[in-house]
């Protein structure tokens, strides 16, 4: 009786550990969702921002499925502020759950260095694939309502002139962007993992 009881308050307090970080990570990740920057020769509208590196880091400490509880949080308060009808949100959202979810269901297998860097490669590719997708099928036809699908290409071409209609705009516009933006959140979570961990799991 009295091991059960024992066990019962481990349980609530592992939970109450999970939900403390999560909690964490969604005040972080929503916070550095507002920073965001634009990289040469892409799209204006597509934008970085690291709130994806404190999404990669729950799914690593608190598992991946938590992190996409996390994702769900940090786009559900951003779409307090939306300029996209939460078409936007909805896209970031299976972006990066994608991006986190393969990456740390990789490194969980056996938590070492080079299942992580395994992991991030895999997201990376998946996420790329992901965001291609959202801006064929959710970002585009969204905007083309505000917009002229023919004046969306004209500024994308402005960047970069081998932009000259949808299919080409994925080609060349979100499947590099989405490949530079999985590389650059894989890099800045690469070598802060340790030391934020470390303080996480103090909590």
């Amino acid at each position: 009786m009295k091991e059960t009881t024992v066990n019962t308050h481990l349980i609530k307090n592992q939970k109450v550990a999970i939900l403390t970080k999560a909690a964490l990570f969604a005040a972080i990740s929503t916070l550095l969702m507002y920073v965001e920057f634009p990289l040469p020769f892409m799209p204006p509208f597509l934008k970085v921002d690291l709130s994806g590196v404190a999404i990669l880091m729950a799914a690593f400490i608190i598992g991946p499925w938590n992190a996409v509880m996390v994702t769900a949080v940090k786009d559900l308060i951003h779409l307090m502020s939306t300029q996209t009808g939460g078409v936007g949100e909805l896209a970031d959202f299976l972006v990066i759950s994608s991006f986190a979810v393969t990456a740390a269901l990789i490194y969980h297998k056996h938590n070492d260095k080079k299942h992580a860097f395994m992991g991030i490669l895999a997201g990376t590719a998946v996420m790329t694939v992901t965001g291609a997708l959202a801006n064929k099928f959710m970002l585009i036809p969204f905007y083309s309502n505000v917009m002229p699908i023919d004046a969306i290409i004209s500024t994308c071409a402005k960047v970069n002139p081998l932009i000259g209609n949808i299919n080409t705009y994925v080609l060349f516009g979100a499947v590099p962007f989405n490949l530079i933006k999985g590389i650059i959140l894989s890099a800045v979570t690469w070598i802060l993992y340790k030391r934020v961990s470390a303080v996480i799991h103090k909590i």
